[in-house]
């Protein structure tokens, strides 16, 4: 009895220490499960902002704001989808496929037109005579690069007026018979052919507009020669061909430059090409370079 009164304190305490280890292991979990709730809490949150980042959640809605921006402002691709956007991509297609016209009509047609054309000319490589030349020619445009034209021209004889001053030193000095043949009549058929054309402003304002043509065909020449430079005014044989016929070839080009619709002016050079008979027994080539200047009338009238 005496030691259970000994042992009482003992097991007093015993009994307070167990119940203290019982009450902390009790304490235990809950203050566990509280740590690991809040860790699981952290760490939950922390894989959600991972995932936003790998799969770009985060910035879903500035690309969403972007687009809306671009679709507002029209700086969109072909890949956007939307009605809206396929309307302002079609505007800019048409904005891109207008064309503006910065070439003004012709205003200077030739094309089933005539063309009348009276000249004055002159030879320009005889050393030896001065011949002027008056002339007309009617030419018909069958298209606006093509025309045939058919031309006569006279030059007057004025015997001895025609010389050169190197002629009247050979004749009337030396007396040496310079070989000598005056052109008096000539008529061509050309054809023409007009590749190149052009417009030029003058002053900013008038529109002239030009043309650049080649010519070539076929004529007759008659000729005469002057049997005073011959010194053969009594030969028999001289004057058998004093008069003469040439087939003759005649090529060259020119420049046309219209005023207005109906009227314009053309310069031009050509070679005139044939075979005469010199004194009656020496066959010679003459090549004839003439330049010729001229005023062209075109009709019908082209209304502006």
């Amino acid at each position: 009895m005496r030691l259970l009164r000994s042992l009482g304190p003992v097991l007093a305490l015993s009994a307070s220490l167990t119940g203290t280890a019982i009450a902390n292991d009790d304490a235990q979990p809950e203050s566990l499960d509280g740590i690991a709730q809040s860790d699981d809490d952290e760490s939950s949150d922390d894989d959600d902002d991972f995932l936003d980042d790998i799969l770009g959640e985060s910035d879903r809605e500035d690309s969403v704001k972007d687009e809306q921006d671009a679709v507002r402002s029209g700086d969109i691709g072909d890949t956007v989808g939307s009605r809206n956007e396929e309307l302002i991509l079609l505007e800019d297609e048409k904005s891109r496929r207008r064309v503006i016209k910065t070439i003004q009509r012709k205003n200077f047609m030739k094309i089933n037109r005539w063309e009348l054309s009276p000249h004055v000319a002159f030879v320009a490589n005889d050393p030896f005579l001065n011949r002027y030349i008056a002339g007309f020619g009617i030419g018909h445009h069958i298209t606006e690069i093509f025309a045939v034209e058919i031309s006569a021209d006279f030059s007057p004889d004025l015997e001895d007026g025609d010389w050169k001053p190197l002629t009247k030193q050979l004749v009337e000095e030396n007396r040496v018979s310079p070989d000598i043949s005056k052109l008096t009549y000539f008529g061509t058929l050309t054809f023409q052919f007009s590749p190149i054309y052009g417009k030029v402003a003058v002053v900013g304002r008038e529109i002239i507009a030009f043309d650049i043509y080649g010519n070539f065909g076929m004529g007759a020449t008659r000729t005469a020669d002057d049997l005073t430079a011959l010194q053969a005014e009594n030969d028999p044989r001289a004057q058998a061909t004093q008069y003469q016929v040439h087939p003759t070839t005649n090529f060259g080009g020119g420049l046309r430059i219209g005023f207005g619709s109906n009227i314009a002016a053309r310069v031009e050079g050509r070679s005139m090409v044939y075979i005469e008979t010199v004194n009656a027994t020496t066959l010679e080539m003459k090549n004839n370079f003439i330049l010729q200047g001229s005023m062209a009338f075109f009709i019908p009238v082209m209304k502006r």
